[in-house]
């Protein structure tokens, strides 16, 4: 199954929603009209895009509107291209020198040491060699579920005891991969936010860390984000975008809402880039975010 293909399963919810909603209101009106716009600009904020976004949207389309687009039939079409305007594709971070260090933060519960699973056979499969770092040792189910992932995707695995400091397995994981002249660590980590405060110190020194083992190290830090939870994600995107240095986010779970939305009103917010979507439960179920095929997957082709 294509990108698209799996875009299409992942955002049916967001998809009907919007696209059973744009239909009706167009519906015995042959132009775009003010009424038609005021009514589209309801419908993106119930699926989640917030007030900010939805507006945007809008004027977009009043735009092209003004200039003679307002034949209704092209409203699905003004709204795609209003939405690819707004989030741009990603590209896959290939390392610019060995290792290339990649720590994944976000709550417990996001999908995280899932999502590292998935990155590590993501990268297998480009032909580079992956350690996975079990850095959630507060959550046994945790490093057993990662190590699973490892042995599946064929990564080298590095673990501790459960309870063990998380900056310490960081640390092995990215000297394991300097003196093997591996390509990519990936690094799971802890989201406890019920204690944010030492979440947040803990993650600050795993961070510290992983830059004496590697100057210069992570190069990314992602953030990972239940799609389930919307417009809530934000508040959470907001803490560990501050103070855990987030260069990225990626979206979990949007198959289980209808209010895919969200993804915009955070890049707008943090002025962060998508850079992962999940498709699935599987693990190739994971993508590199392209803007067009999440905006032809959401709004329909």
């Amino acid at each position: 199954m294509g990108l698209f293909s799996k875009l299409k399963d992942t955002l049916f919810k967001t998809r009907t929603a919007i696209v059973e909603k744009v239909t009706e209101i167009v519906t015995g009106r042959p132009r775009i009209d003010a009424a038609v716009l005021n009514d589209l600009e309801e419908i993106l904020i119930s699926a989640d895009f917030g007030p900010d976004i939805a507006n945007r949207i809008v004027a977009d389309v009043k735009q092209k509107v003004q200039r003679g687009e307002n034949d209704s039939a092209s409203l699905k079409r003004l709204i795609k291209e209003a939405l690819v305007s707004l989030l741009p594709s990603s590209e896959l971070s290939y390392p610019i020198s060995k290792p290339h260090v990649i720590l994944l933060v976000g709550v417990n519960g996001s999908g995280k040491t899932t999502t590292l699973g998935k990155l590590a056979s993501f990268y297998q499969k480009q032909g580079l060699t992956v350690v996975a770092a079990a850095g959630d040792t507060f959550r046994a189910a945790a490093v057993e579920q990662l190590e699973i992932w490892a042995k599946r995707s064929g990564a080298e695995f590095i673990s501790a005891k459960e309870g063990a400091d998380p900056a310490s397995v960081a640390h092995d994981a990215v000297s394991a991969a300097l003196a093997r002249g591996r390509d990519i660590v990936l690094v799971d980590t802890a989201g406890r936010l019920q204690a944010k405060k030492n979440l947040m110190a803990e993650l600050e020194k795993v961070v510290r860390v992983i830059g004496k083992a590697l100057p210069g190290a992570p190069h990314e830090v992602l953030l990972v984000l239940d799609g389930t939870t919307g417009q809530n994600a934000l508040s959470q995107a907001d803490i560990f975008g501050k103070q855990a240095g987030v260069t990225g986010l990626i979206v979990t779970k949007l198959d289980g809402t209808a209010k895919g939305g969200f993804v915009f009103a955070i890049k707008e917010r943090l002025g962060l880039p998508v850079k992962w979507v999940g498709t699935g439960e599987k693990m190739e179920d994971i993508e590199v975010f392209d803007a067009r095929s999440f905006a032809e997957a959401m709004v329909g082709e």
